[in-house]
């Protein structure tokens, strides 16, 4: 139930402060963590205690060493193991016991809440269920959020999700969980005075920081600002298509906010036959696929510099004569000449399209 890393600084702990030797076991019997070695010999003294001691006993004291049941409600869950002081071990046990018996509480507590936010995100809940429950639980129902969804570069990066819980799973407001093995999802309450700028800069703070803490590089997308706890699935599904969207177009950027997506936004929404019958105008037998990676990087650089040839040159390191030569042979081809605003401009959206279209094959 608890992880192992809470049992092992809750022994630590227990041990620092009475200088009692400590261990944690199963219910069947098995030492999870201990202080010292030898501890392990107590695993027949173990099976005869549970098997004889119930929910109202709770604690054996037998010379200097001390059993002590945890359970979790009714239910036995660990049995703690002291050795030491004789006199002080029923109170050490007992404030032991009580310690990991509240932190079992703490666990499921936040589990509940988890589960709770996983079925609001996934619009798995009914509006009256929402509010009943998010009551129960004291989340604030009329506050401004947002859904940051941060998604790792590399596949296997794990400390995303725990970096996370750290910084931001703390009290009722902000709450950190995942619904799949790649995403790590924040929804972050907001001050009446926090708007778009603060969140763009808690996206770049996020990046820098798992950068940092983590040694993890991410791409972060946020939605729009939801008023109410209701509209959170909205904004989550707004952050899931700034993700998709910067995918495709966007893959340069490490912030992508659902607000600023362009172009991308409606060519990301087109379906494969418009999108097939467009490219077809353009682009004859699939041209799209035969530009070299040079001739690409020099059309790009181009529009970057709002089709200025010396700037392009330059940048570029090369003649003049030979930029008008590569952007001559792109005209050729396509019939395009990018040196004019209205064939750029189709250039640039067809091969977004191109773009779109590998990505829904």
């Amino acid at each position: 139930m608890l992880s192992n890393q809470v049992l092992h600084k809750t022994v630590q702990n227990i041990h620092n402060v009475t200088g009692f030797e400590c261990s944690i076991w199963d219910v069947q019997g098995n030492c999870i963590v201990t202080t010292r070695e030898k501890a392990k010999e107590l695993q027949k003294e173990i099976e005869i205690f549970l098997e004889y001691t119930d929910a109202e006993t709770k604690g054996s004291i037998l010379g200097n060493r001390g059993l002590f049941l945890v359970s979790d409600g009714e239910e036995p869950v660990y049995v703690l193991a002291l050795r030491g002081d004789q006199a002080a071990l029923r109170v050490v046990g007992g404030l032991g016991a009580g310690q990991l018996e509240g932190l079992i509480t703490a666990y499921k507590e936040r589990m509940d809440k988890n589960r709770f936010i996983q079925n609001l995100i996934l619009d798995n809940m009914l509006l009256v269920d929402i509010y009943n429950q998010a009551k129960k639980m004291r989340i604030p129902v009329e506050q401004r959020r947002a859904v940051f969804l941060i998604e790792p570069r590399n596949e296997g990066d794990n400390l995303v999700l725990e970096t996370m819980r750290g910084l931001y799973a703390t009290g009722n407001k902000d709450f950190v969980t995942a619904v799949d093995e790649r995403h790590i999802i924040l929804v972050k309450a907001l001050e009446v005075t926090e708007d778009y700028a603060t969140l763009n800069h808690i996206a770049r703070v996020l990046v820098d920081t798992l950068n940092m803490e983590a040694m993890v590089s991410v791409r972060v997308a946020f939605s729009t600002i939801a008023g109410e706890l209701k509209d959170v699935s909205r904004s989550y599904k707004e952050a899931q298509m700034a993700l998709e969207v910067g995918r495709v177009f966007y893959a340069d950027k490490n912030v992508l906010a659902y607000n600023e997506l362009g172009i991308g936004r409606l060519i990301h929404q087109l379906p494969p036959s418009l999108c097939g019958m467009f490219l077809n105008e353009v682009f004859e037998h699939g041209g799209e696929e035969h530009f070299e990676e040079e001739e690409l990087t020099t059309v790009y650089t181009f529009f970057d510099n709002n089709l200025n040839i010396s700037e392009t040159a330059r940048q570029l390191y090369i003649h003049r004569n030979t930029l008008v030569y590569r952007l001559e042979k792109i005209q050729k081809r396509t019939g395009l000449d990018v040196r004019v605003f209205e064939d750029a401009l189709t250039f640039k959206i067809a091969m977004m399209v191109a773009d779109h279209m590998k990505n829904i094959v």
